[in-house]
């Protein structure tokens, strides 16, 4: 493309492609200032050496080209976009299986332990907020579902508030490991945050979609 005289009305379009050309939306490029330039071009285009028409076709037809790609990668952006956050509408409601906190508001939580192979003994620990044990009670190595009442261990009902749940793995006598119960939590709101998934739960917890273990529509707490 022949170069643009200084000084020509047309060169105040020229100097923000330039601009344009070392920003993220380089390829957005104004289609209307295209065809300007173009025909800047054309009118100032050496008479004695003309471009050939199908230059200029040629050029209007890549730039076409590349118009078009962009408007499909901002539709498909869209669908994308709108499929995400029709996902989202799938997690209302549910019951996620996350290991972390819950909220106790003096319903029953249904824990759900990982498999127990090779311990001779679980111990249910049931800490509050504040990092102090409230309960803590035998468990059976196969079971797949408890109930936790929020009862602590001289059977007084515990306050509402967040607690957190462990289970000590016993070989014997020894204390071989101690690792975090799964709880079922109701999710109450799903967002989207910098191209993640964030399920709010019950009592204001917040917990990253990957972090789910498992899903499950609502359910009376098992006795």
């Amino acid at each position: 493309m022949n170069p643009i005289p200084a000084g020509h009305p047309a060169a105040s379009h020229a100097a923000p492609s330039a601009r344009s050309a070392v920003s993220p939306n380089a390829g957005q490029a104004d289609y209307l200032t295209f065809l300007n330039m173009l025909t800047v071009q054309m009118q100032n285009q050496d008479p004695l050496n003309p471009m050939a028409s199908t230059d200029f076709a040629v050029q209007l037809a890549t730039f076409s080209g590349v118009e078009q790609q962009v408007m499909t990668n901002q539709l498909l952006s869209s669908l994308i976009e709108r499929s995400a956050l029709a996902d989202l509408d799938g997690w209302v409601g549910m019951e996620a299986r996350v290991a972390g906190p819950a909220w106790f508001d003096g319903t029953p939580i249904t824990l759900a332990p990982e498999p127990l192979a090779g311990a001779d003994g679980a111990t249910l620990v049931v800490r509050d907020a504040m990092g102090s044990i409230v309960d803590r009670r035998d468990m059976p190595t196969d079971a797949l579902h408890f109930t936790w009442h929020g009862i602590d261990g001289d059977g007084m009902p515990l306050p509402e508030g967040r607690y957190s749940f462990d289970l000590e793995l016993r070989t014997g006598d020894t204390l071989a490991d101690s690792v975090p119960v799964p709880v079922y939590q109701p999710v109450r709101e799903a967002r989207r945050d910098g191209g993640q998934t964030v399920l709010l739960l019950e009592g204001g917890l917040l917990v990253d979609s990957a972090q789910v273990s498992g899903v499950r529509a609502p359910q009376p707490a098992l006795e």
